[in-house]
């Protein structure tokens, strides 16, 4: 394979990648599950809003394991490969809603912060498409992380 950036470069991107990928699913699990199981007087815009952060994510995994596939590395597909990879927490018991956006807003920083250590070697490599998709990811965690921190607010 010779796409211009070498093999070691590709290996290391594409294990950053796993990284976020199994963040990705990680965080993409824990909001379906509070999608089917929030309660309370804010059901129904919570329930809504997981769902479109839920279909978002959902999109967010196949781009990430595509990109990993196309730097010529296999994508993790395993619960047992994210949760060895991921730094998310499940969730424990079913929460209460505030505390499912608590630990969303987690979800999203910790993400944020997974996209951010792989720049340094995306950017070493001239890995352009990789760091278009980490900046698109950034974009959409960022902003979520703060509607969801919003709801929070006393």
């Amino acid at each position: 394979m010779d796409i211009g950036i070498n093999e070691q470069d590709r290996q290391e991107i594409a294990l950053g990648l796993s990284r976020l990928l199994a963040d990705s699913y990680t965080l993409y699990l824990k909001t379906h599950n509070f999608h089917w199981n929030v309660t309370g007087p804010m059901f129904n815009t919570l329930h809504l809003m997981f769902e479109t952060q839920y279909n978002e994510l959902s999109l967010a995994v196949d781009a990430i394991a595509e990109r990993i596939r196309a730097l010529g590395h296999y994508a993790p597909g395993s619960y047992a490969d994210y949760a060895r990879l991921t730094a998310i927490p499940e969730a424990v018991g079913v929460p209460k809603a505030d505390e499912m956006i608590r630990q969303l807003v987690e979800g999203h920083e910790t993400l944020c912060r997974t996209a951010r250590s792989i720049f340094d070697i995306v950017g070493h490599a001239a890995d352009e498409p990789s760091a278009d998709l980490l900046t698109q990811r950034l974009q959409v965690h960022e902003k979520t992380a703060w509607m969801l921190r919003s709801l929070l607010e006393k």
